[in-house]
């Protein structure tokens, strides 16, 4: 949220008047760290009439303790940035200092270094479940591609209206880092993997919903590829090394469908699902960590699909991606309408997040030197 903040020099009023309009970081807004114990946050804004001041900026903890360090540079535009030790929330001030007082100021009150995971695929990895689920910690947040917020569910940036394994997988995450848990949710219910695909990929038979798809004229299909340019735009958002994973969980729509000519086979799933992380990877410029779970379930009688999971093993096996959780395994309980849907219940959710916990906190452990 950008928030003006000012303080006039005059006691008079707004003559003389100087700024701080702070644009970076937003409220809530949670940094990847660069390892286990620090990162570096990215602060811009701008200062006007601040001819003679200087401009300085710092992390407060929750004591409100932290060093002032000076911007320097006059230019009405500013961008630096601060180390920080992992964790938060973190208060981030800023001030114009002129004559030994803040002439103007501006504070964002939550500010965090810790652990952040795009979330992509079909309607469990979005907003379809039975309950909303709220976040417990107040350590877990969530961005939609303009704003941060706490990441009570419906996620915002992904389908759906109702709830989500985001918030109990970002507490389990909080509690056992010790860090801020943030989430780019951008999950599409009922998307079949080809809708994931880039513009310009072939394929012989359409999915379902051929919303996203397109016939070509030598009677093949291809993506609109809007789903792909989404994904591009949040991995640009937010740079190389600028979140840890994604978290893929789609299959669905891909296994047994009712018209067995839109049922994909096993070996174009992992073709194209290869094809979307190879190719995302290329774009945004780094090696992209992706956690790919078993996803084929529906209803109970048709509750798995064993070309599609071994689709999705054969990735793992590969090295192309990490082993998600089973969520083909979550059944009655675990499952809508008591255990007659193909998304959670309430209890299920949280459950699919303790899955998914399991999957992320040994390589986690790893990544940080904690193993």
């Amino acid at each position: 949220m950008r928030i003006w903040a000012l303080l006039a020099l005059s006691p008079l009023g707004l003559l003389g008047a100087a700024e701080i309009k702070l644009t970076a970081p937003l409220d809530y807004q949670v940094t990847q760290r660069s390892n286990r114990t620090e990162g570096r946050l990215a602060v811009a804004g701008t200062q006007k009439d601040a001819a003679g001041s200087r401009l300085e900026i710092r992390l407060a903890d929750q004591q409100g303790k932290g060093e002032w360090q000076k911007v320097d540079g006059e230019n009405e535009s500013f961008t630096t940035s601060l180390p920080a030790v992992a964790g938060g929330w973190y208060r981030l001030e800023a001030r114009l200092m002129k004559d030994g007082k803040a002439v103007a100021n501006q504070t964002i009150e939550h500010v965090g270094v810790g652990e952040v995971f795009l979330v992509a695929g079909q309607s469990n990895s979005a907003n379809y479940g039975e309950e909303k689920q709220s976040v417990k910690s107040g350590q877990v947040a969530s961005f939609d591609g303009a704003t941060w917020r706490l990441a009570h569910d419906p996620q915002r940036g992904a389908g759906g209206n109702g709830g989500s394994f985001m918030p109990p997988l970002g507490d389990a995450l909080a509690a056992k880092f010790g860090v801020p848990i943030g989430f780019i949710p951008i999950g599409i219910g009922a998307t079949s993997v080809r809708e994931w695909l880039p513009t310009g990929v072939p394929f012989p038979q359409p999915p379902t919903i051929i919303g996203r798809v397109t016939k070509r004229p030598d009677g093949t299909w291809e993506s609109k590829g809007v789903a792909y340019a989404n994904l591009l735009a949040r991995e640009k958002q937010f740079g190389p090394h600028g979140f840890r994973a994604v978290l893929w969980h789609q299959g669905e729509s891909d296994a047994n469908q009712k018209d067995q000519t839109r049922t994909l086979p096993g070996n174009l799933y992992q073709a194209y699902l290869t094809r979307i992380i190879q190719d995302s990877n290329q774009v945004a410029g780094w090696p992209i960590p992706w956690f790919v779970a078993q996803v084929s379930y529906h209803v109970p009688g048709d509750e798995a699909s064993a070309d599609i999971r071994d689709a999705q093993a054969a990735l793992w096996k590969s090295g192309i991606a990490l082993a998600g959780p089973d969520s083909d395994a979550l059944k009655s309980e675990w499952r809508q309408s008591n255990g007659k849907g193909v998304h959670f219940s309430g209890p299920g959710l949280r459950e699919h997040a303790a899955r998914w916990a399991e999957r992320i906190t040994p390589w986690l452990e790893l990544q940080l030197g904690q193993k």
